[in-house]
């Protein structure tokens, strides 16, 4: 929940077109520097955070198309937010969806402020949180989808399901009227795009020889590299969320830190358990679940329910990738769901629990209790499933009706770097 609103005594994104009209016309300017660099610290971790870090988990003969399709979904996202997908999620308009009164941004003068900052700066901001949760589900599909599919899909998963959702979760809509809580993206961001990469998955298939051979990380110092940028981006990420450079930007940071130190103990320690040997992948898929799963909570829990958060994350990621992948029969090459998917529930649930204010938390509404909170919070979780997975399926089902969501196998076998992209990554 934005809490700028919450000092000014409002409840919902839904007001923020009449909020702009009424603020004053001139920016706090240590507030508006302080979006920008977050704005600029999310756009960091897609490129090239996300890219670098999928792109050393495959196959080398598939990496140019990994990044590729991260820069370029990235593109089309960035685009298609200008167009209408800002106006859809933040604007006026009913429970589920805005209107189109901010299509192309007409309406938003240059001198609008939101909150406390230029409301262009909300745009962007926004913009980069959209751009990434697409990034974070061609991870799920790598290795043997269509360059083609992944742009058609990622046009309808945007519009039916992304922008919904956040406009449900953070302008007001369906789950924010419920008493969600989220944050930074628990359910828009991670969930989200995790059940959809599940969907995808599912449908496009598993990888030619997957069972039958060994696919490793072709690059792990390139996905130590990806970790690292997305670390410090995700600071842009929760911390912005906060949209002021306030006290609760402060608690969003620090918490932050220590719930991501704890995930990459309690993975790095449960893999050592279980496997015999602490590994670099895992360490870096520790810090990936402690993000994850602190996301959602960042600005409501105390630092010990981020710590608790954390290590709770950590263990959850690794049975996600491990147990759960194998349960699932499912080829995720990037472990989407079993990260993103496992610790972003993991995360909202634990929300409701310790944004209690008795363990240190900034507290609930009046008159709700922690089973009340849990509750929303477990709602919010299965409406953000169902919609994103009904929406994913048609939206794989038309690309697969109008190009086919498949390569052909031999060019699989080849690489896509090659075949789809004529390029290679390394010299042959």
């Amino acid at each position: 929940m934005n809490k700028v609103l919450t000092k000014l005594g409002l409840t919902s994104l839904a007001l923020l077109p009449s909020l702009a009209m009424a603020a004053p016309a001139v920016a706090d300017k240590a507030d508006n520097a302080f979006m920008m660099i977050c704005t600029a610290l999310v756009l960091f971790m897609s490129i090239p955070g996300i890219a670098l870090f999928y792109g050393g988990l495959i196959r080398g003969k598939n990496v140019l198309s990994m990044l590729t399709q991260v820069a370029v979904t990235f593109s089309l996202v960035c685009v298609l937010w200008m167009v209408y997908g800002y106006s859809l999620a933040f604007s006026e308009g009913n429970a589920f969806f805005g209107g189109f009164g901010w299509a192309m941004l007409k309406n938003i003068q240059l001198t609008a402020v939101m909150g406390s900052f230029y409301q262009y700066i909300h745009v962007a901001f926004q913009a980069s949180f959209a751009c990434i949760t697409v990034g974070l589900i061609v991870g799920a599909i790598a290795e043997r989808i269509r360059f083609s599919a992944v742009l058609i899909f990622v046009g309808v998963w945007l519009t039916l399901a992304y922008l919904p959702i956040a406009h449900m979760v953070w302008a007001g809509g369906f789950l924010a009227q419920d008493g969600a809580l989220d944050f930074a993206g628990g359910t828009v961001v991670h969930i989200n795009a995790a059940v959809a990469g599940l969907v995808g998955a599912y449908l496009v298939g598993k990888r030619a020889g997957f069972g039958k051979e060994a696919f490793k990380p072709h690059n792990l110092p390139m996905v130590f590299t990806g970790t690292a940028i997305l670390y410090v981006g995700w600071f842009g990420f929760n911390a912005g969320s906060a949209s002021a450079a306030n006290e609760i930007a402060a608690l969003a940071f620090l918490n932050t830190v220590v719930a991501t130190a704890g995930a990459v103990l309690s993975w790095t320690f449960g893999e050592w358990a279980v496997r015999g040997k602490p590994s670099l992948l895992g360490a870096c898929s520790g810090f990936i679940a402690g993000l994850v799963a602190i996301t959602p909570a960042c600005g409501y829990v105390g630092v010990g329910g981020a710590l608790i958060i954390g290590l709770v994350g950590g263990l959850a990621g690794l049975w996600g990738v491990t147990s759960l992948k194998k349960w699932l029969r499912v080829d995720d090459p990037c472990d989407v769901f079993g990260v993103h998917g496992v610790c972003g529930i993991v995360g909202c649930i634990l929300t409701g629990v310790f944004a209690s204010s008795s363990l240190g938390g900034v507290g609930y509404a009046q008159g709700v209790t922690m089973g009340h909170q849990v509750w929303v919070q477990l709602f919010s979780v299965g409406v953000t499933i169902v919609w994103s997975g009904v929406v994913a399926f048609i939206g794989f089902k038309l690309a697969d009706l109008i190009v086919g969501l498949r390569v052909p196998e031999e060019h699989e076998r080849e690489g896509l770097d090659v075949n789809s992209h004529g390029e290679n990554a390394y010299n042959q």
